[in-house]
């Protein structure tokens, strides 16, 4: 039962208690979470002193209309499954986050973002409504012009609201789910930030492989891949099982600086020098780590960390320098290092991550107090630029940061159904309420 409830990051590992959604009510202390694949990084999947709710048995897609690419789903469909049926008709999802093993209501409750977000915001602009089960044993059709509130609370909501049945999506029409991909590498971060916005404006997807390891004046070295779905590009292949698998953790961590710095070298020196354009299969393009099964598991014993901001475009060039130098100074590896941008794209959704600005996603293996200080340092900066964490890719950030990150956190604890927690929220906002209460109470008692 633990691995079946494990979050990807893996650092807190045990058997966890699950209760069937017909069991969903007020009647249980520290309440229920509905629980999709377990691809959030930390703990916002997971309600440990109370009941997770599987979403995934039994999830059917019900409905799918291949004239307007409107499709109906339960939660707990995975997105790989909706793109099984929806390719071969020629249409792909508005917005796919890096792994296609994501459940649709985990799309949704996350808000997750792709790599085009500067053309097309997150996945909750492609949502047209869900039904909504609350502890009350209400089902509510929720969507932009019923229940608004609660749509945009349950959008990026991290689940918090009830749990999310079925949902309907709008997907888009394309020529081949394949991409037209031009790739090159760039030999400082300078070589990124003076060539994105060209990139950005003539492409629909963009995204950029980062040295983390790389000093000097080749800090911030990497390969930019820019792509369309391209109209030569043929039918596209149906998911496929992993090519290959980690079974089980290796006795240590495997992605480590050694082990880094061959890989990164090998990948920088194979990309073309000056921009090279090719016909790609659409799940290397997206997905490429969903061909390695596990993968998270090559991270070791004691799971991983990922730190994901954002911060202001204004300030993104020092501040992408910074963060990298950081982990550098703190000895640390990452082996996923992705920059990205974000649009002006307002999403639906109250609680939603992206915002304007540059988006920098930093994996490291867990070394105890080490990374935790390390990624505190890396919390500061990001502070001090005006940015915020992406909360489900998290497990350790303050209350303070995610109240900087989230002011709209009251609003949310507000829509919040009562029966619902995550570990996430026990620990975060819902700290900030209890102190805010207490300080209240202190401010009344020195008045009375």
């Amino acid at each position: 039962m633990g691995a079946e409830f494990e979050s990807w990051g893996r650092v807190v590992r045990h058997p966890r208690t699950k209760a069937p959604a017909s069991g969903f009510s007020r009647d249980v202390p520290q309440g229920f979470l509905a629980f999709g694949n377990g691809r959030s990084y930390g703990d916002s999947c997971h309600n440990d002193r109370g009941r997770l709710i599987a979403m995934r048995p039994g999830a059917a897609i019900s409905a799918f209309d291949p004239e307007t690419g409107i499709l109906t789903a339960d939660a707990g469909v995975l997105l790989s499954q909706i793109l099984a049926l929806v390719m071969p008709h020629g249409f792909f999802l508005e917005v796919t986050p890096g792994t296609a093993q994501v459940t649709l209501g985990g799309a949704i409750a996350n808000d997750v973002h792709g790599k085009n977000h500067h053309h097309r915001g997150t996945f909750g602009g492609s949502v047209l409504s869900f039904v909504l089960l609350g502890s009350d044993g209400a089902r509510r059709t929720c969507s932009p012009d019923s229940h608004t509130p609660l749509f945009e609370a349950s959008i990026g909501g991290m689940g918090l609201t009830g749990i999310i049945e079925t949902a309907t999506i709008r997907l888009m029409k394309v020529p081949s789910a394949n991409v037209r991909q031009t790739a090159f590498r760039f030999e400082s971060i300078d070589g990124y930030f003076d060539a994105i916005d060209e990139i950005d404006a003539a492409h629909e997807y963009s995204v950029a492989w980062i040295d983390q390891l790389a000093r000097g004046p080749r800090l911030g070295r990497g390969v930019l891949m820019a792509g369309d779905h391209a109209e030569d590009g043929g039918a596209a292949r149906a998911p496929s099982a992993p090519r290959l698998s980690v079974p089980v953790a290796p006795p240590v961590n495997l992605l480590n600086r050694l082990t880094l710095k061959a890989f990164n070298g090998l990948y920088y020196g194979r990309a073309p020098a000056q921009p090279a354009t090719k016909i790609v299969p659409w799940a290397s393009y997206f997905h490429p780590l969903d061909a390695i099964s596990g993968w998270n598991r090559l991270y070791g014993p004691r799971g991983l960390f990922q730190h994901q901001s954002v911060y202001p475009a204004a300030n993104a060039r020092r501040t992408t320098i910074a963060l990298i130098e950081c982990a550098q100074n703190h000895g640390a590896a990452s082996f996923l290092t992705v920059l990205k941008r974000f649009g002006d794209f307002a999403s639906p959704g109250l609680m939603s991550f992206p915002r304007p600005g540059f988006t920098l996603t930093l994996d490291f293996a867990n070394s105890g107090e080490a990374t935790l200080k390390m990624l505190d340092a890396l919390d500061d900066i990001v502070l001090e630029a005006g940015g915020a964490l992406n909360p489900y890719k998290d497990q350790r950030m303050s209350p303070e940061m995610f109240a900087a990150s989230f002011p709209q956190w009251r609003q949310m604890e507000a829509m919040r159904d009562p029966a619902v927690m995550s570990d996430f929220w026990r620990r975060t906002a819902m700290v900030l309420a209890r102190d805010e209460d207490l300080a209240h109470r202190s401010e009344q008692a020195a008045h009375a």
